[in-house]
């Protein structure tokens, strides 16, 4: 990272150090460019391990000067060891999640998903634009009693689009659900500078003391009247518990005492960005100062792209209540150096430390020879491999023998489904995630005895937790193939999650069997005589006491009172079977009596 003041900058900087794009174009094939472009776009994503993003396609041509088919395109991404996933559209997007009624309106511009590995780097040479007097963001000691951290940036001559502002905000909003874990760990502020004065002050007071204008509203309200007003509101109501019980309210104000925002809820109209905004102000609040960095690092990396002196920022000086003063953003870049010895074993091809530079070149990254024996780089070695072109690596045999051998528990559920499949059972491949209603209220449980792991911040209602049970992934497939002939006998082998404190992360896998047999009778005795004939396959004999199996009658709201039993394996309870319950099968949709039994069969091993 280069540190410099706007005094020092040549003429001609902006052409000879920033505009990496420029060089991109003038020295660099089009595949390239394509590379550094939606590197660029998509640096957020870096942190998360092989990210799916959406692209417009044709915003993305027309960066690349230059058009594709989807196959030629997925040929360029496999070179540059990226994955086109799939060719869609926001309509049929919306239509998956939501429905087709919200769908309608929706745009038809044709969007590429890309999978990109998470050890993917920024391309460009960002640069820090240090001023004679740097703005000032003092943080007050009454913040550690809510968010005590605050970082700051300043993005000058900035051009925004409807296209880019867009962007922009959708950013923002991807960055607060996923690092910022929906505001609680950190939230985002984007200001127009030049509607305010600095220095700035992020303080926080109690709530009858904070009245401002907040966005998109024509009067002002005290902090009070906000958390009301708010309770209604779909967007902003999940982030109002995170400061709703505490004594003081952060809020960053200017030197006029105009305020600018009230994290994690609200920014104020005062300061709000329009296409016309030039210069912005970037406050960033949290409770996790590392995670903050690397939020406003990547706002900056993105955003930078359309100032006039692109890739670059200016800095601002954060002064802490014990007159620390720390500037921000840091912008820092991680050397490695390498030797060609480990590139080459790695990659599977002899390469000379010249040819490892010109490879990472190509790759957009800063590289400088050493010696013949070392390159210093900031990316891993791995690189190397995807410039040289994986189908350009000869193929060759490994050099070491080993035995491979499966885990028994895979060995046994690979065993066990080819006998039950024999036994005229289908087997079925259902989501390991499902809504809450799902292991619940469908199945006439109380959501808090499921021992289910939630997802925090879940993309659709269907998928809301982890499955602890795989009987409803089984019934959903049966309502999904009503008009299949009857009798439907079904069966899945797969893993489910529990909430287990005694494990270092909080919950353990657990494999099961689960089998359902779905007619115009219940066909227990169908169900009872496959619980029967996996355990003969187990080694299990019929016992009620010692090393034996037997089942016994128990009141689960499962099953049909007096047609439920529990499974008891080796003296402990291991699964349940019976007839279900007719408002479990209603629940699902279906109409006709179902028999199920489900158990856990790592007990077995």
């Amino acid at each position: 990272m280069e540190d410099i003041t706007k005094d020092s900058l040549p003429a001609n900087h902006l052409d000879a150090d920033a505009s990496v794009v420029s060089q991109v174009r003038e020295f660099a094939s089009v595949e390239f460019f394509f590379f550094q472009e939606i590197s660029q776009r998509l640096v957020l994503q870096h942190i998360y391990a092989m990210p799916i993003i959406n692209v417009k396609r044709d915003l993305l041509f027309q960066a690349l000067q230059k058009e594709y088919t989807d196959d030629e395109f997925a040929e360029v991404c496999f070179e540059y060891g990226i994955e086109l996933d799939e060719v869609t559209c926001e309509k049929e997007i919306i239509a998956r999640e939501q429905g087709e009624e919200k769908a309608a309106n929706a745009s038809d511009e044709v969007i590429y998903k890309v999978e990109i590995p998470a050890n993917r780097i920024p391309s460009p040479k960002f640069t820090k634009v240090i001023p004679d007097k740097p703005e000032k963001l003092y943080i007050k000691p009454s913040t550690a009693q809510v968010r005590p951290h605050c970082v700051a940036a300043i993005l000058r001559n900035v051009t925004l689009t409807k296209e880019t502002y867009d962007s922009m905000i959708d950013l923002q909003e991807k960055l607060h659900q996923n690092i910022c874990r929906r505001r609680a760990l950190v939230a985002i502020g984007l200001h127009n500078l030049d509607s305010v004065n600095g220095p700035f002050y992020y303080d926080a007071k109690p709530p009858e003391e904070i009245k401002f204008k907040p966005l998109n509203k024509d009067k002002e309200y005290t902090a009070v009247e906000l958390m009301e007003l708010y309770k209604t509101d779909a967007h902003l109501k999940p982030y109002l518990h995170i400061i709703k019980d505490k004594p003081v309210y952060p809020i960053i104000y200017d030197s006029n005492e105009v305020i600018l925002s009230m994290p994690p809820i609200i920014n104020g109209e005062h300061t709000k960005i329009s296409l016309n905004t030039r210069n912005i102000f970037i406050d960033v609040t949290a409770t996790d100062l590392t995670k903050a960095k690397i939020v406003l690092d990547t706002l900056v990396t993105m955003i930078s792209e359309h100032c006039d002196q692109k890739y670059s920022a200016e800095v601002v000086d954060v002064i802490h209540p014990d007159e620390k003063i720390v500037t921000y953003p840091e912008l820092a870049t991680r050397h490695e150096t390498i030797t060609i010895q480990d590139v080459s074993a790695l990659a599977g091809v002899s390469l000379d430390a010249e040819n490892v530079a010109k490879l990472l070149t190509k790759m957009s990254l800063s590289t400088e020879v050493i010696n013949k024996e070392e390159v210093k780089v900031a990316v891993p070695p791995t690189h190397v491999a995807i410039a040289y072109g994986y189908n350009n690596i000869p193929r060759s045999m490994p050099k070491s023998s080993t035995i491979a051998q499966e885990f028994p528990i895979n060995k046994l559920s690979n065993l066990l489904r080819q006998e039950i499949a024999q036994a005229g059972f289908t087997e079925a491949l259902t989501f390991t995630l499902c809504s809450r209603d799902d292991v619940s209220v469908k199945l006439n449980k109380d959501l808090a005895t499921t021992k289910a792991t939630h997802i925090s911040n879940p993309k659709t209602q269907e998928f809301q937790v982890v499955r602890t049970t795989l009987l409803p992934g089984l019934l959903k497939t049966v309502a999904n193939n009503r008009n299949m002939p009857l009798p439907l006998r079904l069966f899945e082998i797969a893993d489910v999650v529990l909430k287990d404190d005694s494990k270092d992360t909080g919950a353990r896998n657990e494999r099961r069997i689960c089998a359902l047999y779905y007619n115009k009778s219940p066909g227990f005795e169908i169900i009872h005589g496959l619980v029967d004939r996996t355990m003969q396959l187990l080694g299990v004999p019929y016992a009620k006491s010692g090393e034996g199996y037997y089942i016994k009658g128990i009141d689960d709201s499962l099953y049909f009172p007096g047609r439920g039993a529990a499974i008891i394996a080796n003296g402990k309870q291991v699964g349940t079977l019976g007839v279900l319950h007719p408002n479990v099968i209603a629940k699902f949709d279906l109409n006709m009596p179902c028999s199920a039994m489900e158990f856990n069969i790592t007990e077995f091993l």
